[in-house]
């Protein structure tokens, strides 16, 4: 059954940095091809620094400068909130986010054909629908809700606007195009992340507590990768029987 089809596809090369919207990619085993596959530790906790920890990692745009490739993944770019653009281990670069963030930061990758749970999520690939979005701004009273606080992968256009009819598909599957299959296997739990404006990253924690009042906390659905393959905006998807 057609449900809808792709609107927008979203990768983020460096966790916690804003991703870059692309026409098409690659599904892998792990999820979309490159995602969160490049990260900044804070070395003081040996994890991951977030956006939770230094809210403007949002401001910086991450992107590959190359052509996908699986053996090596393109160079990476980092255009920072003042429009300088550095490669992502540029000394000048890390010193600037350490001076910032107030930590002592290093950095992790991962290769194209392995990005291990921590990075990613707890499952593949996480999934929003336009007619949730709307809803949920419609719910939270404001005068516009930008999808990327939710930081999914993929951002698909219903065909029928149900908002939140992606959750009564969890445990079932999706078409996208002519290749690959996922399965929807739960709930997106949200956290502060969402009150991050990812273009100024000021908090309002209003986002958070009408999500947790109106839809128990939950925005979006996560998806295990069934068939990997090729996917492009405008894809048709399909819910299977």
């Amino acid at each position: 059954m057609l449900v809808g089809h792709m609107k927008e596809i979203v990768r983020h090369p460096i966790k916690s940095f804003d991703g870059e919207f692309v026409q098409e990619s690659k599904i892998m085993d792990y999820g979309l091809y490159g995602d969160r596959s490049h990260a900044y530790l804070d070395e003081a906790k040996d994890d991951f620094l977030t956006i939770t920890q230094f809210p403007e990692m949002v401001r910086y745009q991450a992107s590959f400068t190359g052509k996908d490739s699986l053996e090596k993944y393109p160079e990476i770019q980092v255009t920072t909130p003042e429009g300088q653009v550095f490669d992502w281990e540029d000394q000048a670069l890390i010193k600037e986010l350490q001076n910032k963030s107030n930590r002592k930061i290093s950095t992790v990758n991962y290769s194209p054909s392995h990005v291990p749970i921590g990075p990613i999520a707890v499952e593949n690939i996480l999934l929003v629908t336009d007619a949730s979005l709307e809803q949920m701004q419609k719910l939270w009273g404001k005068e516009k809700l930008d999808f990327r606080r939710f930081r999914p992968n993929l951002f698909i256009a219903l065909k029928d606007k149900q908002p939140f009819i992606e959750e009564d598909w969890i445990g079932r599957r999706l078409k996208i195009g002519s290749q690959v299959e996922l399965e929807l296997v739960g709930h997106c739990k949200r956290c502060m992340i969402i009150t991050v404006d990812p273009d100024n990253a000021e908090r309002d924690p209003s986002l958070h507590k009408t999500l947790i009042k109106e839809r128990k906390n939950n925005f979006g659905v996560y998806a295990s990768v069934i068939k990997t393959g090729d996917i492009r905006v405008d894809d048709e998807v399909h819910l299977l029987d």
